[in-house]
């Protein structure tokens, strides 16, 4: 199968129309219609049926929309993850979002990395989509919070949990609570679906500012790692949850790498996680 013709398959099957899916590719819809007919004839199932009104999907065409994308996908970050490997001065990409290393893990990491033999120089990658950053291979690992953030199909280090926190503005009535339950929160509006995706009254949530920005006007309320109490702004405060279940940071990457520099990297950080919660247990 060329990944061209997955490609233009997929393209079809989102859309259900030739024409729209050719204007969205940038072709003509005769060339797309004989690339469709020749995949089906390579894989010897029939992946659409077409009617003079309409197009759908037969069962096999579901299953290759279904897994087609991640096949594709897959494909894109292995050629990023060639070319950046290629590069004249090569690197460690390390994705995280902003404040999002368990509250002050991060200097730590990168000293205890530098002192591994062969280690390179570790780029960070700062935004609030480290989990697709690490997937489309612009990043060799990332610090991802479970089960916030879905970790499906990468390898894992547990490096801490964290209990969570309401993150309130401060006239809330719940504001002056020495802790909350989630029956408290009630009624709230809960941003809980991954950043990008619809937030509040159907506003779309972009980055973790716009987040506390809703939160001071009064418009959401935010369940997060307790880590994050450092980073907040002079009108907002946080509240435990006392019946939250606990989120984890994990150091994350690809379960295909076979870097050394990324398996020191790993090495180095779970030994300065397991250093950093024994001293806080003390």
């Amino acid at each position: 199968m060329e990944t061209r013709e997955l490609g233009y398959f997929l393209a079809v099957a989102r859309e259900l129309h030739f024409g729209r899916a050719a204007e969205s590719l940038g072709i003509a819809q005769p060339p797309l219609s004989r690339a469709i007919s020749r995949l089906e004839r390579r894989l010897g199932v029939t992946l659409l049926e077409r009617t003079s009104r309409r197009v759908t999907l037969t069962p096999a065409g579901e299953t290759l929309l279904a897994e087609g994308g991640a096949a594709l996908e897959a494909v894109a970050a292995a050629v990023r993850r060639t070319r950046r490997a290629g590069d004249a001065g090569p690197r460690l990409v390390l994705a995280m979002k902003p404040g999002g290393d368990g509250g002050g893990l991060l200097p730590a990491m990168l000293a205890a990395y530098e002192r591994e033999p062969g280690a390179l120089p570790v780029e960070m990658l700062l935004g609030y989509g480290a989990d697709r950053a690490l997937r489309e291979g612009r990043a060799d690992a990332a610090l991802l919070y479970t089960p916030r953030q879905d970790v499906t199909g990468l390898a894992t280090e547990e490096l801490l949990r964290e209990p969570q926190v309401a993150v309130l503005p401060r006239g809330h009535r719940l504001a002056g609570r020495a802790e909350v339950s989630m029956a408290d929160l009630d009624g709230e509006a809960l941003p809980r679906a991954p950043y990008g995706r619809a937030g509040p009254d159907g506003l779309q949530i972009s980055d973790g500012g716009q987040l506390m920005q809703l939160i001071a006007l009064g418009r959401a309320v935010a369940i997060l790692p307790a880590s994050m109490r450092g980073l907040l702004r002079e009108d907002l405060t946080a509240v435990p949850v006392r019946d939250a279940d606990p989120t984890t940071l994990v150091l994350a990457w690809p379960e295909t790498s076979r870097s050394r520099a990324l398996a020191a990297f790993v090495r180095s950080t779970t030994t300065v996680a397991a250093d950093f919660t024994a001293s806080h247990l003390r």
